[in-house]
């Protein structure tokens, strides 16, 4: 099948098999490797984008129900050089161990961010309960998202006031 996908704001178009997940799209047909991918049963969510917005798990979802829909992956998060509050809340509060998780963990904060600006510890731990993190205890990435939040609060009310 013939496919076109917008993918961190540039159309692929690729013919593809019928079963192809849009893991293996990404990963094997555009050489997006920041996507994991991991248990293949949906569980760990190392292998979230998010189509249209919303954080999906990409082992789950065939190439071919992303056609005419826009997928970010972690490639797409920084904008110009600049990386994106959730990106620089993983580096400054150390969200991060091994990184296996952290592509998952990054897109399902920005989705949460994007529809909850500032949220409790309750909402994030809730949004990242998809999120399987062998590594750490989880209090890093939930104090990353916070940072985050509230760095974008404050660009926010910095480009408020100009």
């Amino acid at each position: 099948m013939r496919i076109t996908v917008t993918v961190n704001g540039q159309p692929h178009t690729r013919e593809v098999e019928p079963r192809l997940l849009l893991v293996h799209f990404l990963r094997d047909e555009l050489s997006l490797t920041g996507t994991h991918w991991g248990c293949d049963t949906s569980n760990c969510g190392v292998c979230t984008v998010q189509l249209d917005g919303v954080p999906v798990k990409s082992c789950t979802v065939l190439a071919v129900m992303a056609d005419g829909h826009e997928v970010t992956t972690v490639e797409g998060l920084e904008r110009d050089g600049e990386l994106d509050a959730v990106q620089k809340g993983f580096v400054e509060c150390h969200g991060l161990q091994c990184g296996f998780c952290t592509p998952g963990m990054l897109l399902t904060a920005r989705a949460l961010l994007d529809r909850v600006p500032d949220p409790d510890e309750g909402q994030i731990r809730e949004a990242i309960s998809g999120q399987l993190c062998r590594c750490t205890g989880y209090e890093n990435i939930v104090r990353s998202i916070r940072w985050a939040a509230e760095a974008s609060q404050k660009v926010a009310e910095s480009e408020a006031r100009q």
